[in-house]
């Protein structure tokens, strides 16, 4: 090969190592200009009704965290989990929602662009390892994130399934998280938030799923099934979960995320709306779907 040719390829790959953090910004950048565009278009037609707001100059800014994230991923070549088409499934549903109470199972290098995304709402992290939760929260102390433990194993997967259609306290009618220590599936010892938080949007991308030992997702779907369910403000709650390529995501999902709440799916990403369980027939021998 040419010299010549070697250095265009070499450009090219830079090229692409640098599209999607480039992108990124342009995401956060762009969520700034509707946020502002849609609070001066709220407050125009406020005053020519009535003089019964003070909307000042600070609203319509970026937060620090919209600041930081924008020179993050202008300044940085490293890639975030998600590909470009997966970002933005979720981030058209926050266009919609945001602020909201916004739940990551995970904490990576796309986690300063998600709470960038949620301005002035609540965005939390879940880490199953607290070395790296330090070490991504000395960068970017901005991010809330906690280390949590978990109690499965992948390998278990199949055993988990057979437990939950036989444990009472897994069933859709009676199923609970905070100290439901009889149901395997269920994510018990996690901070009061997690529990006490109704949730609007919930993306899976963690724990790790992918060698026998790695604690698995099985219990994250479960739990984030429960939670949807026992939802009490009005709307669905948004599940996100990404790695449906391999097997136990697929199986977890289809079991209680369920393919009729299916409503977008976009590479390795699944995204569920699922409604209260107020709005649906509750029958156990159904199971969740």
């Amino acid at each position: 090969m040419k010299r010549e040719e070697t250095t265009k390829n070499r450009h090219f790959l830079a090229d692409k190592r640098w599209f999607m953090p480039i992108t990124i910004a342009g995401f956060i950048a762009g969520t700034i200009l509707i946020s502002s565009f849609i609070k001066t278009a709220d407050y125009s037609i406020l005053c020519s009704l009535a003089k019964t707001r003070s909307i000042t100059v600070e609203e319509y800014s970026a937060s620090p965290v919209q600041l930081q994230a924008i020179i993050h991923y202008a300044t940085s070549s490293i890639v975030p989990q998600q590909n470009f088409k997966e970002i933005s499934v979720t981030f058209d549903v926050l266009k919609k929602r945001s602020p909201c109470n916004f739940l990551v199972f995970g904490l990576g290098y796309d986690s300063l662009m998600w709470t960038s995304l949620n301005p002035n709402g609540n965005t939390i992290f879940l880490e199953e390892d607290p070395k790296w939760v330090q070490s991504v929260l000395k960068d970017a102390p901005i991010l809330h994130a906690r280390a949590v433990k978990y109690h499965t194993e992948l390998k278990e997967a199949d055993d988990l399934l057979i437990h939950y259609r036989s444990e009472p306290s897994c069933y859709p009618s009676k199923a609970y998280l905070r100290g439901n220590e009889k149901c395997r599936l269920a994510l018990t010892g996690f901070p009061d938030e997690f529990y006490d938080t109704e949730w609007d949007l919930i993306m899976i991308d963690a724990p790790r799923g992918y060698f026998p030992e790695a604690p698995g997702r099985m219990a994250a779907i479960f739990s984030a099934a429960v939670m949807a369910r026992n939802r009490k403000g009005p709307g669905v709650t948004h599940v996100f979960l990404h790695d449906v390529n391999r097997r136990v995501e697929k199986v977890f999902a289809e079991e209680f995320l369920c393919r009729k709440y299916l409503v977008n799916s976009e590479g390795r990403l699944w995204h569920f709306e699922i409604p209260p369980a107020s709005n649906t027939s509750s029958d156990d021998s159904a199971g969740y779907c």
